[in-house]
């Protein structure tokens, strides 16, 4: 198993508010974060980062291989709570404004993955079926565009260039409390787990994600991921995280 992550400021703007961590936790395990600020300025900065720090660290100190799913899921969901409570208090303390940020997180060990997301930072899995390659889904993105396609008034094209395609729906910071979605899936040898904000899944499609994730050393990945979101014009900050199987 390895785990890989790698952000960028991309070449349209002139901060960058992701904020993404990986490590491998054991020999048989590993964890990632991803985070994409928003409020504005140092606001979104600061809402990734702190997000990022407190996530890591939970999952860090009190992950055990020996863990029930449930206790895995329950670190996790608290894990995301504990950080909305201090963006939120911070941003409360200190500004007077809302600020927030997007977050999905992932454990995998033993075979499975377990998953977080709020806001429209996604999970995809990668795998091969029938001697073809796949790329499917995993989150559902917190998001207006989102909302509309579901009830059948966009489709999944249109919604890639909606004006409103950046607004989120639920964020980490943003109200006092929040729910994240909760996922599990099987992993087998040689599947990826990817995590990627949306300067990637807004710029870049799932076949072209799909086509560098097979086509590239694991390794190199997430520099060809992101070097294809600023080939599409780097209109966003891009983050990624891998783990493969």
């Amino acid at each position: 198993m390895k785990i890989y992550s790698k952000t960028d400021i991309g070449l349209k703007r002139d901060q960058n508010q992701d904020c993404v961590w990986s490590e491998m936790l054991t020999d048989g395990a590993c964890a990632a974060v991803l985070c994409d600020g928003m409020g504005g300025e140092t606001h979104g900065e600061l809402a990734s980062s702190m997000a990022v720090e407190i996530i890591s660290k939970r999952i860090r100190e009190n992950f055990s291989e020996l863990m029930s799913r449930n206790t895995v899921r329950n670190l996790l969901i608290t894990a995301v709570s504990a950080a909305n409570s201090a963006v939120s208090d911070e941003s409360a303390r200190n500004f007077g404004a809302v600020m927030g940020t997007t977050c999905v997180a992932a454990i995998v060990s033993g075979g499975r993955a377990y998953i977080v997301n709020v806001g429209d930072s996604r999970c995809y899995h990668l795998f091969s079926s029938e001697d073809s390659d796949c790329i499917q889904q995993v989150t559902r993105d917190h998001s207006h565009v989102q909302d509309l396609v579901d009830r059948g008034e966009i489709t999944a094209e249109q919604a890639r260039v909606h004006p409103d395609r950046s607004k989120i729906t639920r964020a980490i910071g943003a109200e006092s409390l929040v729910t994240p979605d909760y996922y599990e899936i099987d992993l087998r040898e040689g599947e990826m787990l990817l995590l990627c904000s949306d300067g990637l899944s807004s710029y870049v499609d799932d076949m072209d994600i799909l086509d560098i994730c097979f086509e590239n050393p694991a390794g190199d990945i997430c520099g060809a991921l992101i070097d294809r979101a600023n080939e599409s014009g780097g209109h966003d900050n891009i983050s990624v995280a891998l783990a493969v199987v």
